[in-house]
């Protein structure tokens, strides 16, 4: 049984990326992964991908692009004000407008630019670059 099934699908495939391959099954999938992935693949870090049932699971199957740099979870899950997203920010991205981390919100899963825009704060996530 996994303990983390985020860190370990982001995981999975940084190892992929890093490898070189061009697909990855992630299982198994949930709510919380497909809108990381969602918000990865609008911002081109990874191609489409898809839900697929295989016996009573879901898995999914995505293809890479290999535009990933470095992803991964943010552990503890600190809580972030909306004034606040600069600190964490340096703290787990490179550079300045460099990357997306991800926040769970009252509105949903977003990045911090959003979050900043509708000035709410969350938990942190995830990060990409």
């Amino acid at each position: 049984m996994l303990n983390d099934p985020l860190a370990a699908a982001l995981t999975k495939i940084l190892n992929a990326e890093k490898i070189g391959k061009k697909e990855v099954v992630i299982r198994p999938a949930s709510k919380m992964i497909k809108k990381i992935l969602l918000i990865m693949n609008e911002h081109r870090y990874i191609g489409s991908f898809e839900e697929v049932e295989e016996g009573q699971n879901k898995i999914l199957k995505l293809s890479l692009l290999g535009n990933i740099n470095k992803c991964g979870v943010v552990k503890p899950r600190f809580s972030a004000k909306h004034n606040a997203f600069e600190k964490w920010e340096k703290r787990y991205l490179p550079a300045h407008g460099f990357g997306i981390l991800m926040v769970s919100t009252s509105e949903g899963i977003v990045t911090q630019s959003s979050a900043k825009e509708m000035k709410i704060g969350g938990k942190l996530l995830a990060y990409c670059y």
